[in-house]
This record gives C-alpha cells, structure tokens and sequence, in this order.
C-alpha cells in the first residue's frame, strides 16, 4: 500500500499545477503549440506531489510501463537526467507522448491523488523531462546513455510505414545496435504525428528531432515508397532483410453515405489534415499546397480528428466552425483537455444532431447540410447510449466546407499484395497480442492497422512488444 494524500509531508494536498497556456483569442489564430510548457520551478513542484507509490497504479495504466514513480523522483530531486534514462528504457517518444497521450485515461487514471482530487501531471512532467535534457549524441537520445551498442550487421530489419509503431520499432532495435530501414508512402517520416495532428498541439520539431536522432544511429529512412505498390513484403524478404515489421495505420476514411457528399467542399478530415499538416497549407502562397479556408465550417464526429479539423479551419479564418456529434458530450471520446480548449477557442458543438443530407449551389458546391435532432436510448454493445432519431425534428444550418471525421479503416494495398498475409474480415492484420508477428513468419505488425484506430501511446506499446521480439529471435536478448 502506499501512502495517502494526508499522511505525507504536512498532510495536505498541494494543488495541481497549472499549465501555462496562449490566451485563448489570441491562440485560435495562429498555429502555435496551445500549452506553452513547465519552467523548472513548476515542474518541481509538480514533481513533488507524487507520494511515491509502492504498487504504483500509475505504471498498470501506462502502455509502454514508465517507471513513472521512478521519473518523477529523479525529477523532484532536481535530476532531469536520470529522468530522462529513466524514461527512455521504455518511451522512444517522450517528447511526443508528453503532448498527445490521453494520460487522463492511462497513467493519470491509476494516480491515487486522483481519488479525492487531482493526479500528478505525469504527461506534463514526462513533456518537460524530454523538453529539458539536451543529449551529447545520438545514442543519448535514443537511450539515456552515452555508450553505443556495437552493431549486428547481419541481422537487418525493415519497416513498412514510419508512423508511432514502426518509429518505437526502430528506434528500440537501432538503440539495440540492430540497423533497420525505414519504407515510408509520404514525403517525411513521423505518420499520423506529422500529416494528422496539427502543429498547435504537436510541433514538427519535435518530431524530426526524434527522427533526427534515429538517422544518427543508422537507421536509414526511404521516403515516397508505398508499402504494396512500390515495396512488397516479399520483396524485402528477398533483399535479406531478417525481418519485417509493418506499421502502415489505418488510413482510409470512412464517410457518411448521405445524399450530396459528392458536392465541392466536402472532404475526409484526412484529407483536410494531411493538406494543412504536411501540405504546410496553413502558410500558402510560401508552400504551393492549397486548401480552402471556408467561412461557416462544419465538423462531424467527435473524436481528436474532429476536433483537430474544427480548430484548424478556426486558425485558417472561418467566421463559424460547428462540431456536429449524434450524441451528447458526456459520450464525446475526444480528449476533455481537446474539448476545453476548442470551447475556448470559440468552436460549437451541436450535439445530439446527425447530419441527413448535404445541399449544394448551382455550381456544385456545398452551401448547408440538414440535421435530424436526436436523443439518447438504451446503451449499445459499446458502452454509450444508443442515439436515436427524433422523429420530424429537423434543422438546416449554412456551411461551405463540411469536413466528416467519423473513423478510418484499414487500406488494402498492402494486405492485398502480400500472400499469406492473414487479415480479419475488417481487413486488419492478425498478429500475435504479446510479440506482433503475423501469419507469415519473421513478419510482424502492430498499430491501428492491427487493432484500428487507437492512440499514439498504443501503437507505440505494439511497437515496443515487437521490437522485443525481433531482439529475442535475432539477438537472443531481451528488450
């Protein structure tokens, strides 16, 4: 058992310390990181509330298993470090899952200060830790240590897709002194960190100096090959590679089969994202990838990606930017941090409303979408109430851009260009859930293209789980 809240130190709890944040009016139009970060003081502070936990719940929620007691110690002690190290033994991606992770949902979720109050700030602290350390090397970065591992050139491996999972793959494998390869479709490697979440919430800095650092360690990243087409399975099997690991997501949006979807103006959040993310289309004319800006802005779902996409059309100059959710917000699987600040920002949300039909102008664009009002019934097979239409109740709002973020699913090119390959009838991979190796051997696979759309912090756990593996079998040593 640990220690309460009540009998450390003086007995009472210090209160959560505040994130330093863009004022809110001055944020909602321009595409700066939203959560300004911790100062040293802050930070310690922060670090101090933890009661250092014998049978920490805060390590059973994390997906990658920090040692989170053990970071944070190192951390109040002034050791950033050690914190560091500490961190890096099980996080390729500090600095990434610092800002992006639902730690509300994971490691906050297991914090006993959460019982009678709030959690430590581990996703904050963790952010500050990887912010703050200023590695000497690659193999610092990587690792937490300056001593390299010697190589194994024998026993290359390759990954298809350079997103969270293939990214935690090769870094693990390369910190291990294993070259690996890196086959990515787009122009930059990083996946959904790059072309799906905005810069206000993770800066591409920080993501290329994490992919900066792999480089450095020789691992080796081939941009503008798609896995299926330009670079098969088979073939990197043939090439000598000792194993494949396969990190490609699941990309392909889902739309809402509804009456007009085809007019000019309506577009997958993907779409939307990629072009403003990767496209760098917030600063056209300078980048020659343009989209357009839309005035009175509507966004359905109610997920991280709408609400990325409602608050990046917000930053690129709508006058209105509407969230459109069939249920209600307690229903919302958007982070509630993404949800406070989007209110803040000046974003709507309609709930209980889902959309029936789009309308469009004489020249075949989108000018307003109908909306049938809905309530909420029994529960469904997921947990949440069942939404249910009103019968009658309808409404018809103005919109020029209608972005749908109601789920991705798995893209086929890959899977159906390797044989032997074993899918689900959903079309995801079928993997092993401890080490990630597929139907075919010495192949494995992890993230959303296994387990559908999921987080960040998820597919980099997968990541991890194979990584082990692939050490185990080609190495004879555990990760």
């Amino acid at each position: 058992m640990c220690a309460t809240a009540e009998t450390k130190g003086n007995g009472k709890k210090a209160p959560r310390t505040p994130m330093p944040e863009q004022d809110p009016l001055v944020r909602a139009r321009n595409f700066s990181e939203v959560a300004l970060g911790y100062t040293a003081a802050m930070a310690k502070a922060e670090a101090a509330r933890c009661l250092g936990c014998k049978k920490p719940g805060c390590v059973a929620g994390c997906p990658v298993g920090i040692d989170i007691p053990g970071f944070i110690g190192a951390l109040a002690g002034g050791n950033v470090q050690d914190a560091y190290g500490i961190i890096r033994q099980s996080n390729s991606l500090p600095a990434v899952c610092g800002r992006v992770c639902p730690q509300e949902n994971q490691c906050e979720k297991g914090c006993i200060l959460g019982n009678k109050g709030e959690p430590v700030a581990i996703g904050r602290l963790e952010r500050f830790v990887a912010d703050t350390f200023m590695a000497d090397g690659a193999c610092e970065t990587l690792t937490g240590d300056t001593a390299c591992p010697a190589g194994f050139e024998e026993n290359h491996v390759a990954c298809i897709g350079a997103g969270p999972a293939s990214l935690t793959v090769a870094g693990t494998l390369a910190a291990a002194g294993v070259p690996v390869d890196v086959y990515e479709a787009l122009h930059e490697p990083g996946g959904v960190l790059v072309y799906g979440i905005p810069e206000f919430r993770l800066p591409k800095a920080v993501v290329r100096r994490e992919v900066e650092a792999m480089k450095a360690l020789g691992v080796r990243f081939y941009t503008n090959w798609v896995g299926g087409r330009t670079v098969t399975v088979d073939e990197l099997l043939a090439k000598g590679y000792r194993a494949v690991f396969i990190g490609v997501g699941a990309g392909l949006p889902v739309f809402l089969d509804i009456p007009g979807e085809n007019l000019i103006g309506v577009c997958s959040a993907n779409e939307y994202l990629t072009r403003v993310n990767l496209g760098r289309a917030y600063a056209f004319p300078d980048w020659d990838t343009p989209v357009y800006p839309g005035r009175h802005v509507v966004v359905f779902g109610a997920g991280n990606v709408a609400l990325d996409s409602a608050r990046t059309a917000m930053r690129l100059g709508a006058e209105r930017v509407s969230i459109v959710y069939r249920r209600s917000e307690k229903e919302m699987p958007a982070r509630r941090e993404e949800v406070h600040h989007a209110k803040e920002e000046g974003i709507e949300f309609l709930c209980l409303n889902a959309p029936l039909s789009f309308n469009g102008d004489a020249n075949g664009r989108v000018a307003s979408v109908v909306l049938q009002k809905m309530r909420l019934g029994e529960p469904d097979a997921s947990g949440r109430c069942r939404p249910l239409a009103c019968a009658g109740e309808y409404c018809e709002i103005p919109t020029d851009l209608a972005i749908v973020a109601v789920g991705t699913r798995a893209n086929p090119i890959l899977t159906t260009a390797s044989p032997g390959l074993g899918v689900t009838d959903r079309g995801y991979i079928v993997a092993d859930t401890a080490t990630g190796e597929t139907t075919l051997p010495n192949v494995f696979a992890g993230g959303d293209i296994v387990t559908g759309a999921a987080t960040v912090i998820s597919a980099m756990g997968a990541g991890r789980r194979a990584a082990a593996a692939i050490a185990e079998r080609l190495l004879g040593q555990t990760q």
